[in-house]
């Protein structure tokens, strides 16, 4: 019997929410004025503008960049330690100040650190979003590998399951769906640490143009840049992440007691 059809996205209540948003940032252009607070409609005339004149494209290609590939590096040794790590208990143990260490230093301590080492190049962000990041991947990844359930590893040597199934119907799904989240936060997270490496650094992209409106008191293009990130993880989130977190909340929900 087919299970039950997942319900459709309901669209009206964020509808509303974006709207009472849009109302309460007219009302406090109003009361503040455009130095301050500039109005939507400015807003978008200013982020039309940067379209116009060609500065958009570029300044998202270097911030992506940057943000991707701190991302990766940080994904990459995030899961190759935790999986170590939480299959070894000593080594999990030795491990462990070293991640709490890393996730107790500001974000903006990192910044500077890495504009004294590598100066204000890509590398700065690179290594900072890295660095950042790395940590909870690693947390998550140890507890998907001390969390697998070792029935079905029993189970599955005892039907002599090859090794290529048992890890692509296993072990990966299993991972996978305990760090996935951890991978979408560290996701959005590297956009925004990527953007303020770059303001301070000056390396170019989004948070580089940021820092230059702030020096021209053009507060519309600051907002315009603002809205061109978050609009950016909104799409990113809504075409890719939340598939894919369905997808895999889905696969919890079938193993024996996931739904409990």
């Amino acid at each position: 019997m087919p299970g039950p059809a997942s319900p459709r996205r309901d669209w009206r209540w964020p509808a509303i929410g974006i709207g009472a948003m849009v109302v309460l940032w007219e009302v406090g252009h109003l009361v503040y004025g455009s130095l301050v607070l500039p109005s939507p409609a400015e807003t978008v005339a200013a982020l039309a503008g940067l379209i116009a004149a060609g500065s958009l494209l570029p300044a998202v290609a270097a911030t992506m960049r940057d943000a991707v590939s701190g991302f990766t590096v940080a994904a990459l040794v995030g899961l190759a330690a935790g999986a170590l790590a939480g299959a070894n208990r000593p080594l999990r143990h030795m491990l462990k100040p070293i991640a709490t260490t890393l996730l107790g230093v500001p974000s903006i301590a990192w910044v500077v650190l890495a504009l004294l080492w590598f100066g204000g190049s890509g590398l700065a962000t690179v290594f900072t979003v890295a660095v950042t990041t790395a940590p909870i991947v690693y947390g998550a990844t140890v507890a998907a590998v001390a969390s697998l359930d070792g029935s079905l590893r029993t189970m599955a040597r005892s039907f002599r399951v090859p090794p290529l199934i048992l890890v692509a119907d296993l072990y990966l799904p299993h991972m996978l769906s305990y760090v996935f989240p951890a991978l979408v936060t560290t996701l959005a997270m590297s956009w925004k640490i990527a953007v303020m490496a770059e303001l301070l650094s000056g390396a170019g992209g989004i948070g580089d143009r940021l820092a230059s409106a702030r020096a021209v008191v053009d507060t519309a293009a600051a907002f315009a840049w603002i809205i061109v990130v978050v609009a950016l993880l909104l799409v990113a989130e809504a075409a890719v992440l939340d598939p894919l977190r369905r997808f895999f909340d889905a696969w919890r929900r079938e193993l024996p007691g996931g739904g409990r």
